[in-house]
C-alpha cells in the first residue's frame, strides 16, 4: 500500500499527494488574492539593466482599487487550484516578475489572453489594471499623454474676456494633460503596476518599433512641460485612473518599479525582432476541462453543477473537433441553461448551441 493510500475499516481510500509548487514562484496562477505578506517583501531586486530610478514617490502610494472589470473578467470566487494551473504559463509570468521584462501573450482567440492581466493584479493585490486597447489608428503618444491644447487656449480666452481672474499660467497647463494607459503605468511607484496592451496586432506598423524606447527605457518625456522646467519643476496632471492625479517633474515621466506588462495578439502579424528581443513570449493554450469548470464556477453558475459538468465535456469535445471554441462562450450557454431564461428541454436547445458554439470563422447558423 503506497503512503497516498489510508485504510478506515474494510474501505480503501486515496488522498491525492500534496502539490508541490516550485520556492521561486510569486504569482501562483489560481488568482487568490495573497495576504500574508506584502508583494514588496516577495519581489527581489531588479537586475542590474532593468534598474530604474525615477521619482519622487507619491505621498499615499496604494494602487487604485479596482473599479469592477476583475469580478466581470474573472468571476467573484476563485475556483481553480495550483492542481489545475499551466506550469508553462506560470513560469512565464514569474519570469517577467522576476526580470521587468513585458509579456508577449498570443494565442486563439477566447483562449484568456486579456484575462490574464486582471488574473494577475488580483492575486498580487495590484488594484486596477490598466487597459490600452490598440486599434489601426492608435499612436505611441495615445498611451503616453494627451494635451488639450484647444480648451487650454478657450480657458484662458475666456479668464482675460471676463477678466474673472488672473490669466492661464504656465502651471496651469498640467489641467489640460491626461496621460495614458502606458504613462499612468510609468509613473514612479513602489509596486509595480499592470498594463495590459490588447491586441497589438492591430496596431500600424511603426507602433511596436516606437514602443521600444518605453520598454527599455521606462520613461518618456512630456514635450509641454519639459520646455517650462525652468519656471516649474513640478507641475500636477491627471492620470488614466479615475479621480487621480500625479506630479511629474521636470518635465520627464520615470519609472521607479517597471510595471507588469501584457501585450496580447492574436498572431495575426510578425513583429520586428527588436521587439521581440524585449519581450517574454508565453503562447496560451486552450483551457482544459478543470479549467473551464473553474471558470464557470467562478461566476458563480450552476452552483450545483447539474449543468456545468455535461457542458463542459460537451464544450471541450465541440472545441476538439472545430479547432477551437472561445471560452466565453461555455458560459454563455451555463448562463442560458441555468438562469431560467432557457430550457435544456426546449426543442431548439441543440439548434441554440450549434448556434453559440459555431466556428468564429464560420457562416451562422440558420
Amino acid at each position: 500500500m503506497s503512503a497516498n493510500d489510508r485504510t478506515d475499516g474494510d474501505r480503501l481510500e486515496w488522498r491525492a499527494p500534496p502539490v508541490v509548487t516550485p520556492d521561486w514562484w510569486i504569482y501562483r496562477g489560481t488568482g487568490r488574492p495573497i495576504h500574508d505578506i506584502a508583494l514588496a517583501e516577495l519581489l527581489p531586486p531588479p537586475p542590474p539593466w532593468r534598474k530604474f530610478r525615477g521619482g519622487p514617490l507619491p505621498d499615499t502610494d496604494t494602487p487604485p482599487e479596482d473599479d469592477g472589470d476583475e469580478d466581470r473578467r474573472l468571476g467573484v470566487e476563485c475556483h481553480l487550484t495550483e492542481r489545475d494551473v499551466d506550469t508553462h504559463e506560470v513560469n512565464m509570468v514569474n519570469a517577467a516578475l522576476y526580470l521587468r521584462r513585458p509579456l508577449l501573450v498570443t494565442g486563439r482567440p477566447g483562449t484568456r489572453k486579456s484575462s490574464l492581466a486582471w488574473q494577475i493584479a488580483r492575486e498580487l493585490r495590484l488594484g486596477r489594471v490598466l487597459r490600452w486597447p490598440i486599434t489601426s489608428h492608435t499612436t505611441l503618444k495615445n498611451g503616453q499623454y494627451g494635451y488639450d491644447a484647444i480648451g487650454r487656449a478657450q480657458a484662458t480666452a475666456a479668464r482675460l474676456a471676463g477678466n474673472t481672474g488672473p490669466p492661464a499660467t504656465e502651471q496651469s497647463v498640467g489641467e489640460f494633460i491626461r496621460l495614458g494607459p502606458l504613462g499612468t503605468a510609468l509613473l514612479p511607484t513602489k509596486l509595480p503596476r499592470v498594463l495590459l496592451i490588447d491586441e497589438l496586432d492591430k496596431s500600424e506598423a511603426d507602433l511596436p518599433n516606437d514602443l521600444l524606447g518605453a520598454l527599455e527605457d521606462g520613461e518618456f518625456v512630456i514635450d509641454e512641460l519639459e520646455r517650462i522646467r525652468s519656471r516649474s519643476r513640478e507641475v500636477e496632471v491627471f492620470t488614466s485612473d479615475p479621480g487621480r492625479t500625479a506630479v511629474i517633474r521636470d518635465g520627464r515621466v520615470r519609472c521607479r518599479e517597471f510595471p507588469l506588462i501584457v501585450i496580447t495578439s492574436n498572431g495575426e502579424r510578425e513583429f520586428p525582432e527588436a521587439f521581440l528581443r524585449r519581450c517574454l513570449r508565453l503562447e496560451m493554450r486552450d483551457p482544459d476541462a478543470n479549467m473551464l469548470a473553474a471558470m464557470v464556477a467562478n461566476h458563480v453558475l450552476d452552483e450545483r453543477g447539474e449543468h456545468r459538468d455535461r457542458l463542459v465535456a460537451e464544450f471541450v469535445e465541440r472545441s476538439a473537433t472545430s479547432g477551437g471554441l472561445p471560452a466565453d462562450r461555455l458560459l454563455d450557454a451555463v448562463y442560458l441553461a441555468t438562469s431560467g431564461a432557457y430550457s435544456e428541454s426546449d426543442p431548439t436547445w441543440p439548434h441554440l448551441i450549434n448556434a453559440l458554439w459555431r466556428r468564429l470563422d464560420h457562416d451562422p447558423v440558420r
